[in-house]
């Protein structure tokens, strides 16, 4: 069950949502990264269960602890570094009935097909949101080494339950949207409560979560991210293109359904002259005046703010009688999930949008950087 990935900066997660702890393994940070542990601990307590009555009341503290990959100064040191999160709260009697009757809309039913009851059920084993805690750990660490180099990654809830927030202003690539834009990304920063640009937002998004919580229901949303900072020219065609790094995280999140970048699916409906981002001069260098490719073309950043949006399911464990099958009777069967659950996993895969972002474009630029610009922390660092 390979569980890595990355080129140049490669991350690997173990665990499983009821195993004594989880964690993640990643190699080829750069040395010398001073790692701000309470930094990092602000991007995992918004990630983390328990929050408010969107989220699962399961409660865990999240706090990695990292056993190698940094010095005695707290840099790293060029060794891999593996960080562990212990799971102190688990309640593994609450799926007991999941051996043989499996959840729909989970992986309860083609793990059993594939591994014929070796797979760990409780939880969803190693296919639970809990294993985003070590994912946004480690994109925690990189958010921190991009932004010595000027680069931000934020993320917001675009939409809920068709309840929609204030866009980023990312389409447009002139000097004043670029400084709207900057500003959204200020008003996200040590927001309590959902993380929306409009305040009047939040509500209407909460009670349409409270409405399907009541209903033994859940809802689903759309999460939409974006990175301002990135030189031109970082990445590679076809393959090991930008948008493919990305995409190919982002799916690691369990829920995510799809992705999009830039105008995305809009992209069709539009004739080429109004998709296509003309050139305009800034400083004497050639700029896109537009982003509606999202920051990317031909697997090559732009230079203009990278911009895509991930729709997340709603989740799967829902308190309503649903039809599935017994496994070992071979009868239909009738199933309301019992235990602790999110009515809508949207909000808390915001932080993690950002974390798989930052690893992503971390490998992008490690792996193909652009003529002259490789990625580095100062003078005598690798």
């Amino acid at each position: 069950m390979p569980s890595s990935f990355g080129s140049a900066l490669r991350v690997s997660v173990f665990g499983q949502s009821h195993s004594e702890a989880i964690g993640c393994v990643v190699e080829g940070l750069p040395s010398g990264l001073l790692v701000d542990m309470d930094a990092l601990g602000r991007l995992m307590a918004r990630r983390a269960p328990g929050q408010g009555p969107w989220a699962t009341p399961r409660k865990e503290a999240d706090l990695p602890r990292i056993v190698s990959g940094l010095n005695a100064d707290g840099a790293t040191c060029g060794a891999p570094l593996a960080l562990v999160i212990e799971n102190t709260n688990t309640r593994s009697g609450d799926y007991d009935e999941l051996r043989r009757v499996p959840r729909p809309g989970h992986a309860d039913l083609p793990a059993q097909l594939k591994w014929h009851g070796n797979q760990d059920v409780p939880g969803g084993g190693h296919f639970s949101g809990r294993l985003t805690a070590p994912l946004c750990a480690a994109g925690g660490i990189a958010l921190q080494a991009l932004a010595t180099r000027g680069v931000r990654v934020r993320a917001h809830l675009a939409e809920v339950a068709g309840v929609r927030d204030e866009p980023f202003e990312a389409l447009d690539n002139s000097p004043d949207a670029r400084a709207r834009l900057q500003r959204q990304m200020d008003r996200l920063e040590g927001r309590r409560g959902l993380p929306v640009i409009d305040d009047s937002a939040e509500g209407a998004m909460l009670a349409a979560i409270d409405a399907a919580r009541r209903g033994l229901d859940s809802v689903g949303g759309v999460v939409e991210c974006v990175a301002t900072g990135l030189p031109a020219g970082m990445g590679s065609p076809m393959f090991d293109g930008l948008e493919n790094s990305i995409a190919r995280a982002a799916f690691g999140i369990p829920a995510v359904k799809g992705i999009e970048f830039g105008r995305g699916f809009g992209a069709a409906r539009l004739r080429g002259s109004e998709d296509n981002d003309p050139y305009h001069l800034e400083g004497g260098r050639p700029v896109p005046s537009t982003n509606n490719a999202g920051g990317a073309l031909g697997g090559l950043s732009t230079g203009a703010a990278v911009l895509f949006r991930l729709a997340v399911k709603p989740t799967s464990s829902i308190g309503r009688p649903q039809d599935s099958v017994d496994l070992v009777s071979g009868e239909p069967a009738r199933l309301g999930v019992r235990g602790r659950h999110d009515p809508c996993i949207a909000p808390r895969a915001v932080p993690v949008a950002e974390a798989v972002c930052a690893l992503a474009l971390l490998d992008s630029w490690l792996a193909f950087p652009p003529e002259g610009a490789q990625f580095s922390l100062g003078e005598g660092r690798d």
